[in-house]
């Protein structure tokens, strides 16, 4: 007989946990060996139990099942992680990819293609039950051309990421906005906020605007009027 592939299922709802479980109950392929009902517990048990497959609720009440799946990829790289959402929106669905997620489902299509789709992912497949693959590579593969190439020490320094949030702050994005649009908590926003002053030695915003506008970053036109 097969191995039992090991799951974990990360959401914040009792209910459709148990649905979850239910399915996978039926199948003798899976086992679950441990449920989080948000992100922070997710990564403990992630770390303690070290499951070959995730199911990942997108919207968790402490942190984005995408800022989840990166915390998890980074340490645990072998991971599979299934992303369930109630979105299928075309961004969505390429952050999550980008995040290290092996496959997105939307939760209303669990019941039918849960199973598809942990198989699929555990043999380090891609799994979308939706029609739009097409679109997210080229969405992927947009977002890739659009980096713009800098040889800025300074700005070279930074991470992907802060280098996004950079440019938001410069453009006048408050914390909250910016965790909405990069799928990270405020809090994530304002670490990275303080790292980025720090490695550039900047003390204030205007500067920060100064910089970014002298790298091309930003159109300065957007903080006139």
């Amino acid at each position: 007989m097969a191995e039992k592939k090991t799951v974990m299922i990360v959401d914040d709802h009792p209910l459709f946990r148990e649905g979850l479980k239910s399915i996978l109950s039926r199948h003798s392929k899976f086992e679950i060996i441990a449920e989080a009902q948000n992100g922070l517990e997710g990564i403990r048990y992630a770390k303690k139990m070290k499951p070959e497959l995730v199911i990942m609720d997108l919207s968790l009440p402490d942190k984005s099942g995408i800022e989840i799946t990166r915390e998890i990829m980074a340490k645990l790289p072998g991971t599979c992680i299934m992303i369930l959402s109630m979105h299928s929106k075309i961004d969505y669905i390429t952050e999550a990819f980008k995040a290290g997620a092996k496959g997105y489902l939307v939760k209303e299509s669990a019941a039918e293609k849960l199973v598809e789709g942990l198989d699929t992912i555990s043999k380090n497949e891609y799994f979308l039950d939706t029609s739009i693959s097409s679109q997210v590579i080229r969405n992927l593969i947009a977002s890739e051309d659009k980096e713009t190439k800098i040889t800025d020490a300074g700005y070279g320094s930074l991470t992907p990421r802060e280098q996004e949030v950079m440019r938001c702050v410069a453009e006048g994005l408050s914390s909250k906005v910016i965790a909405e649009k990069l799928f990270i908590s405020p809090k994530t926003v304002e670490n990275h906020r303080t790292n980025i002053m720090n490695k550039l030695d900047i003390h204030s915003t205007l500067e920060l605007v100064r910089y970014a506008a002298r790298l091309g970053l930003i159109d300065v036109e957007i903080w006139k009027g």
